[in-house]
């Protein structure tokens, strides 16, 4: 241990900005860590030399390349920038990180000192110095006359107040950390005006290695969580990865990869697609090695987001060693793998006592795209997993039966594994092939898993009511994890396709704000009582002066339930129109305001019954139904339909043809009579217009079939 503190030598451009934001930051560290203390040396850059070129011609490293020098030299232990000056890519053996403290990141509008906007010319003079200011100033001010304007912050000031310009755009963290913000004169919104990457941070650069800048920086940089995506749905991701995923700034996925996982990232994080697929290389591995090291330098909470387990065939290794030789932090999450769900899942156990003890998985692919041998005595023991094999088949047999498995060894081939589209095709070994080719030509380019050996005779059996069929989920977002859950536990597949997006109507927030000038509110769908406290909330509107509420449906209660409200009337059964006015009626006096909150196709019958009974209504629309677009029609049996707008969507996106010889399930009478202007009829109806209650019905549907 050391006497006194350790002495850093710290490189700055010497501009009076450069020496104040540098200073600034290296005494919040002082604060933090006593063993350290800061020496700034101030040093010159070709841009602060070069007063001439233009900065949008200027070399990458215009401001940094001697502060570069120096530290390549040892002349000094690390140099702190404006972070959006550092050249992209670094220089070799120089590291860097961001400090965490950001300056307002907008641009601003500096006008001459006691001027305003009105005092503008016609085609005033404006000092630009990025490309960036310069493509909005000429949709901002068309009659502008644009010119490039280099030095410090004083001097360009010094310039516009000289008249040598009539207008400026600088950044308003240098005005604000020079203590000139009364010179702003318009703040530019971040939506007119993106701002570069950095714009507001600091950065530190050091040469790599450097023992003790590698343990400052790591007070800066959060962990890179590696996370196991699972195949096939979201719900194979780990709660782990879930949380992960929920606390990000930075998400960099893959392609193959269950795409509901995205909905975890939060909205305001940067979502990056680092997809690869056989033969379509959105990232190279070298890139994505370096986008992951670059996001976690900026100090960002950097999810990696890999498709099934990323220890297996993810190239994760890859990834971890890029930071180990950076010495940042990171952890892995594993996730399951599409061999787990194409056995575990299917009744093809991997491991069966008496049977087989053990397994292999490998992938007969090589870097660079060829065949990998595949013998091996053991080999011929187990059953044998094959990752990305379907286009590998006849190879993989001839090798296998030339090492002397037999040509009739049982064999499949799993695409889509755990996911609503898996398939699977046995056959014996040497006949796979041409039963793939044959009767499946379509999936012969999909990546698939091949597995080989005596347990892929083995499949799991439904008993369930649903029997093992494929039933295809319109419903809207908010309703699919109910929905999905009670067709599993009936024995059924889930195949999860919201066709419509409820978006809320700000139209109806003056409506909802006066919600206790009402006497009844009367709700008749779950999704509209979703809607009614999403809104509410949003707009913090005290729930406890909402009045009597009438629902329609145990659905619809339930909503309100949860949020510790009773509804005060419900129709005992038929759950329509006239019952909600039935229900309604002895329960209100003349003059009474009632509120009816619908979604947009709802239509008004239901306004106007009630305005018969005497009331003062309001029929306020909530929300409009958006259709939601699909590349393709997936695989199913049965479809529930749990709206007419869902039978509109479905119509629009794959005809009324694409139902038949489908078992079509309706929740209620309005869908069904909307199936009916298709000349459709639905199978079954729902015994009440709940999701509980009409997948029910359809289980007994199918019991019923199964007992006749």
């Amino acid at each position: 241990m050391t006497n006194g503190p350790i002495t850093i030598k710290t490189g700055t451009r010497s501009s009076r900005l450069a020496v104040i934001q540098a200073r600034g930051a290296l005494d919040r560290i002082e604060g933090m860590l006593p063993a350290i203390k800061f020496d700034i040396i101030e040093l010159s850059s070709p841009g602060d030399r070069d007063r001439s070129t233009d900065l949008r011609e200027s070399a990458r490293d215009f401001f940094t390349k001697d502060l570069d020098d120096a530290l390549l030299n040892g002349d000094i232990d690390c140099a702190v920038h404006s972070a959006k000056d550092l050249p992209s890519p670094m220089p070799d053996d120089i590291d860097w990180f961001w400090l965490p403290w950001q300056e307002d990141p907008r641009d601003a509008i500096i006008l001459p000192a006691g001027k305003t906007s009105a005092d503008l010319q016609a085609e005033p003079i404006v000092g630009i110095s990025s490309e960036r200011r310069e493509t909005w100033c000429v949709t901002r001010f068309p009659n502008a006359i644009l010119k490039n304007i280099r030095g410090n912050i004083e001097s360009r000031l010094e310039q516009l107040d000289n008249g040598d310009y009539d207008m400026l755009v600088m950044a308003a963290a240098a005005l604000n950390r020079l203590d000139l913000q009364d010179r702003i004169s318009e703040l530019v919104s971040e939506d007119e005006l993106p701002p570069p990457d950095g714009q507001g941070y600091l950065a530190v650069t050091f040469k790599s290695e450097n023992k003790t800048m590698l343990h400052l920086r790591s007070l800066f940089t959060k962990s890179v969580d590696f996370v196991g995506a699972g195949i096939g749905s979201s719900d194979m991701c780990t709660l782990a990865g879930i949380n992960a995923i929920e606390n990000c700034d930075v998400c960099i996925h893959d392609a193959l990869m269950p795409q509901g996982l995205i909905d975890y990232v939060p909205a305001n994080a940067l979502r990056i697609d680092a997809g690869k697929r056989c033969g379509d290389h959105h990232l190279d591995q070298n890139a994505i090695n370096a986008l992951i090291a670059e996001h976690a330098r900026r100090g960002s909470k950097v999810v990696r987001l890999k498709g099934g387990d990323p220890g297996i065939f993810g190239r994760l290794a890859e990834e971890v060693e890029t930071l180990d030789k950076l010495q940042l932090s990171y952890k892995v999450i594993p996730g399951i793998s599409s061999v787990q769900l194409a056995t575990t899942t299917t009744g093809m156990l991997m491991t069966r006592r008496g049977l087989s003890k053990g397994f292999c998985v490998m992938t007969p692919r090589k870097q660079g795209g060829g065949i990998d041998p595949v013998n091996g005595n053991e080999r011929a023991k187990l059953p044998i997993a094959f990752f990305m094999a379907a286009k590998a088949i006849p190879e993989v047999t001839k090798q296998l039966t030339d090492d002397g498995v037999a040509p009739d060894t049982p064999a499949a081939i799993v695409f889509a594994a755990g996911t609503d589209d898996e398939q699977i095709i046995k056959s014996p070994l040497s006949e796979l092939h041409s039963s793939l080719i044959t009767h499946h030509s379509s999936l012969a380019s999909l990546p698939g898993l091949l597995l080989v050996g005596e347990t892929t005779a083995y499949s799991y059996t439904s008993y369930g009511a649903l029997k093992g069929n494929k039933i295809l989920l319109t419903c809207s977002e908010a309703l699919q994890e109910k929905a999905s859950r009670i067709t599993s536990d009936l024995g059924g597949i889930p195949v999860q396709r919201p066709l419509i997006d409820l978006v809320p109507l700000n139209a109806a927030i003056d409506d909802i704000a006066n919600i206790e000038t009402y006497d009844w509110m009367v709700v008749t769908s779950p999704s509209a009582a979703r809607c009614f406290f999403d809104i509410a909330s949003a707009n913090n509107i005290d729930l406890r002066s909402v009045p009597k509420v009438l629902v329609c449906g145990t659905g619809t209660a339930d909503e309100f339930k949860k949020r510790g409200i009773t509804p005060d009337a419900m129709p005992d059964s038929g759950f329509n129109a006239t019952s909600v006015v039935n229900t309604i009626k002895p329960c209100i006096n003349k003059g009474d305001r009632i509120l009816r909150l619908r979604a947009d196709k709802a239509g008004t019958s239901l306004a106007e019954e009630l305005g018969k009974l005497g009331a003062d209504i309001t029929d306020c629309v909530l929300y409009e139904n958006k259709p939601v677009r699909y590349d393709s029609l997936p695989d199913f049996d049965s479809v529930f339909f749990a709206s007419a707008s869902a039978v509109l969507a479905f119509s629009e996106l794959w005809g009324a043809e694409a139902l038949s010889s489908k078992t079509i399930l309706s929740i209620g009478i309005p869908t069904a009579k909307e199936l009916g202007k298709m000349n459709l009829e639905s199978d079954i109806i729902g015994d009440e217009a709940t999701v509980k209650s009409a997948i029910s019905t359809l289980a007994a549907y199918y019991v019923n079939i199964s007992l006749t």
